[in-house]
């Protein structure tokens, strides 16, 4: 499965990507706060010039011109502060905690025979305290991964299937999508962030040019106001395509590279396929944020949101372990036979 595409070319796509979000990211603040000044304009009727039909669109630009330093430095300290503290962030968000040896002896060895098998550094353990069957790898670079299962996982998986899912998140910290997923995280949160300063400063004075270069929506006939409301409607309606293109960044293949690499670390893809089985009957952690979700070995979707989801369905990848690995997909088992009715032995009048 993984030889096919190419683990180099994977690892370098990553790291393309991570180069591609960071050089994009400005130009997407920018247009969202654009879409944000201009539809603020056409709501409150505040425009330059005598033209409101362009009198909109150049006090949303100056607005924009004295505003985006500041967006740019705030943008700038959420993802210093994000960077250094990621980790507290989202182990507050999902009530992760971190473990050792002596807490968890068993799990902790499974993941340190896998790291010794491949020379890998032994990332950090880490436990949520929920039923819910799942597992998800975090981590910026060498010395700062960690590993996060649940206790539910824990419970019901045997050892060679919990070794199989710790070698899929080992697997995804050797392809660098950790890396990509915290940095997308991120960016999420600095969208939603900026979006929040942005509101709060318009409703509280403003940021735009002196009053002696507004007018009142009273001098306008409504037309300039409804075309600048649309095209920022059209403006945040882009901006937020594209922050999908940073979900689809996240590309579905890396799920099935990290089974793949369990495959390859393990060499039961049995154990990765009845992993895959019993994580998808109970798969869902309600705590943790939908960002942090998409980290999971496997966050399900409805229909509607599968067409945007970043995993493939369970199904696919249990498909493609038994044809591309040589797993064995085993059979449901067959219903109990019915019990056979008791002899009546009370006669036919009770």
């Amino acid at each position: 499965m993984g030889g096919a595409y190419g683990l180099q070319t994977h690892i370098w796509n990553n790291n393309w990507k991570t180069v591609l979000l960071m050089a994009g990211f400005p130009v997407l603040l920018l247009l969202l706060m654009y879409g944000l000044f201009l539809g603020y304009a056409g709501l409150t009727g505040t425009y330059y010039g005598n033209d409101p039909m362009t009198g909109y669109f150049i006090w949303a630009g100056d607005a924009l011109a004295g505003a985006w330093p500041f967006a740019i430095a705030g943008a700038i300290l959420w993802f210093g502060i994000a960077y250094a503290f990621y980790q507290n962030i989202i182990d507050a968000a999902t009530g992760a905690k971190k473990v050792e040896r002596m807490a968890e002896p068993k799990l902790y060895n499974l993941l340190e025979n896998l790291c010794i098998s491949r020379g890998l550094t032994m990332p950090a353990l880490r436990i949520m305290e929920t039923d819910a069957l799942n597992a998800f790898a975090t981590g910026l670079h060498k010395g700062n991964y960690s590993v996060t299962v649940t206790r539910g996982l824990m419970n019901t998986l045997n050892d060679d299937e919990l070794e199989a899912v710790l070698a899929h998140e080992l697997t995804h910290i050797r392809n660098a999508d950790v890396r990509l997923l915290i940095i997308a995280v991120i960016f999420v949160g600095i969208f939603s962030f900026v979006g929040e300063m942005t509101f709060r400063s318009l409703r509280f004075g403003g940021m735009g040019g002196g009053s002696s270069r507004r007018s009142s929506s009273s001098r306008d006939s409504g037309g300039g106001a409804v075309i600048a409301i649309i095209v920022a409607l059209v403006i945040i309606g882009i901006a937020y395509a594209l922050a999908i293109v940073i979900r689809f960044a996240l590309s579905r293949r890396r799920e099935y590279l990290a089974d793949a690499g369990a495959v390859e670390l393990t060499k039961n893809p049995d154990a990765m396929i009845t992993a895959l089985q019993k994580i998808s009957g109970n798969p869902v952690v309600a705590s943790a944020p939908s960002e942090v979700r998409e980290m999971f070995i496997e966050n399900p979707h409805s229909d509607f949101a599968g067409i945007f989801a970043t995993h493939p369905p369970i199904a696919k990848r249990i498909e493609a372990l038994a044809k591309f690995a040589g797993g064995r997909v085993p059979m449901p088992p067959a219903p109990a036979p019915a019990p056979a009715a008791a002899p009546n032995k009370r006669g036919p009048w009770g």
